[in-house]
């Protein structure tokens, strides 16, 4: 099966579906809002946390993390990395104003080019190092080609691009407090920020390794869990004695390393 580009991640969003919104936890008056992130790449201004769930996100103690090895495999599993209560106000407010979508995307197997519509929603933000989005004016505006070449720091070419109607986006606010808090506790650094949302237990991601080109030889891969348990699957690419199933509550993240991405395979479902 051949590896999906970065631009495949950028697909036409389609019409919003009627979905039930959930509201966010409510802000105090007193406090003190931080404006919406924009992006001319965005379907809509994207809410920025409320201070109330930054003091939360931040200042909690977190418990020294589980480290988890087998061949080929090096895991952090943090139990928990955000508190329940916390963490469930963070899943309402990103299911509220994250922009989510079903991806479809080909894929080709020998000489048969299979269309896929994957089974969950999605949103995603964050380019590879080869690129940077330029900043706003002083006006707050930006050019019509606002992503830049990392070297020349000129207008990338957007033939890479060419097929998608959805731009690369840059990360948010609310998802920019979430990689920094992750990239301090872990000494690890991120630029790709990916959200999925299982509606119900219909929804999933088969297995799979985040192994993409644009990722690099050993990404370093987060996964942080909002909401209902989630069961994470792993097993080894080669040796097919070699299996792992750990239940991702709400709150708790796990971090992939080394070769993990290129010996082993992942998915996640809910339980029925």
């Amino acid at each position: 099966m051949s590896k999906r580009p970065i631009s495949s991640f950028f697909t036409k969003l389609p019409p919003v579906s009627k979905k039930p919104r959930l509201t966010p936890p409510p802000q105090e008056e007193s406090q003190e809002s931080t404006p919406p992130t924009t992006h001319p790449s965005y379907p809509h201004p994207i809410s920025s946390l409320p201070p109330s769930l930054l003091t939360l996100l931040d200042a909690y103690a977190r418990p020294t993390p589980r480290s988890i090895t087998k061949t080929d495999l090096e895991l952090t599993f943090h139990q928990p990395f955000f508190p329940s209560s916390t963490a469930k106000s963070l899943y309402c407010f990103l299911r509220s104003t994250l922009p989510f979508y079903r991806v479809t995307y080909n894929i080709k197997r020998g000489d048969l080019e299979t269309t896929v519509k994957t089974p969950r929603y999605t949103t995603v933000f964050g380019v590879d190092n080869h690129s940077y989005f330029s900043p706003a004016d002083k006006d707050g505006n930006y050019d019509d080609i606002s992503l830049l070449d990392s070297k020349t720091k000129k207008p990338i070419n957007n033939e890479r691009f060419k097929s998608c109607v959805c731009r690369p986006r840059p990360i948010p606010q609310c998802l920019e407090v979430l990689k920094n808090i992750v990239e301090r506790e872990s000494g690890e650094m991120f630029n790709f920020v990916l959200v999925n949302y299982y509606a119900d237990c219909g929804d999933s991601i088969s297995y799979h390794s985040d192994d993409e080109s644009f990722l690099g030889p050993n990404p370093t891969i987060a996964s942080l869990s909002l909401g209902t348990t989630r069961d994470f699957l792993m097993k080894h690419k080669e040796d097919k004695s070699l299996n792992l199933k750990l239940p991702l509550s709400n709150g708790e993240l796990i971090i992939m390393k080394g070769a993990t991405q290129r010996k082993w395979l992942h998915s996640s479902k809910l339980p029925k």
